[in-house]
């Protein structure tokens, strides 16, 4: 699926945060004079140094081969998410799943924390005013001035748009809605928690695609851009039991192909361990590829725009705390 073209670099920042989940790039258009610029690769961790999940506080910005640079320390106790994204206008988007043991004992619903270029925290949106209940990934229709960032929720099975606006001074949250609902959650012994989790958004055709690891399929939702009411899970495209395992991030390639991680919670198949699999949104199996020898390696992914006939595509393993990007000839990504 990939050719062989790749730099493997750490996820570990100073402070020791294990796990990493979510992966994006900066996109292009992204304002200069931050501590990030158009084309930096940001990683967001799970876990602290001492690997309780639920806890770890930094996003890094990947350096490749070398130690990453700390972009973003909050406070103890965080737990960031693969809900990780980047506005163009200037911010970054992350969520927040948090525990105090790293048990689902004590999970909590969270937030998500909007950041300015420099990692500052300007905005904290929570469960009352955002209907977010563990914002386990989420995607972004950038429109520029204004945007629409839809968001899982782990804790309760459900999708919401948020329609914010975008300015100099910050991110607005206008209006939150819940569009999608019914998919499987539980907690999970090795896991933490299983429900629905990567989202990938197709503006051209207006659908959103929902990987749903307890489900162990994709759904697409519908017109979801402007929808003002509940869909319930939306349509079942791919259920390929000899390919998905416990299917968790989720991204739409350069090719209209959906590529997808296989977190290995659900359906896990020993010869099959880390996977990443790609597939039309038609339903076809088209690809996969492991990035472990031992299952629950795979997480985050994310794919930069085209440029000069190149794409970048990025894979966290957080068996080994270290991501992967590979540098794809344009017109045989994914292929």
């Amino acid at each position: 699926m990939l050719p062989p073209s790749f730099v493997t670099s750490s996820t570990v920042p100073a402070n020791g945060d294990l796990n990493p989940y979510g992966a994006a790039f900066v996109p292009a258009g992204f304002p200069r004079f931050g501590t990030i610029a158009t084309g930096d690769l940001l990683v967001s961790n799970f876990n602290n140094a001492q690997n309780l999940q639920g806890t770890g506080t930094t996003i890094v910005k990947i350096v490749p081969n070398d130690k990453p640079v700390t972009f973003f320390l909050g406070a103890p106790g965080l737990g960031l998410s693969t809900a990780l994204g980047v506005l163009r206008g200037g911010f970054v988007v992350v969520g927040s799943v948090p525990t105090t043991d790293g048990t689902f004992a004590t999970i909590k619903p969270g937030v998500l924390l909007v950041l300015n270029r420099t990692g500052g925290i300007v905005a904290q949106w929570t469960p009352a005013t955002a209907k977010i209940d563990g914002p386990w990934d989420l995607t972004i229709f950038d429109q520029g001035d204004h945007a629409k960032i839809f968001v899982s929720n782990v804790l309760n099975g459900t999708v919401v748009r948020l329609d914010v606006s975008v300015g100099d001074d910050g991110v607005h949250l206008n209006r939150a809605t819940q569009i999608a609902s019914g998919y499987a959650f539980r907690s999970d012994p090795a896991a933490l928690v299983v429900g629905p989790t990567g989202l990938a958004y197709d503006p051209q055709r207006d659908v959103l695609y929902v990987a749903s690891t307890a489900d162990n399929a994709i759904f697409a939702v519908f017109g979801a851009a402007n929808s003002q009411h509940d869909g319930g899970k939306g349509a079942q495209i791919f259920a390929d039991s000899a390919h998905l395992h416990g299917p968790i991030a989720l991204a739409l390639g350069p090719n209209g192909h959906l590529f997808v991680a296989n977190g290995d919670a659900v359906n896990s198949d020993p010869k099959q361990p880390s996977e990443i699999v790609e597939f039309t949104p038609q339903g076809r199996f088209v690809a996969q590829l492991s990035i472990d020898p031992a299952p629950d390696g795979a997480f985050g992914l994310a794919f930069t725009q085209p440029r000069q006939e190149f794409v970048s595509f990025a894979a966290v393993d957080d068996n080994t705390n270290t991501v992967t990007v590979w540098k794809l000839p344009f017109e045989n990504a994914g292929q």
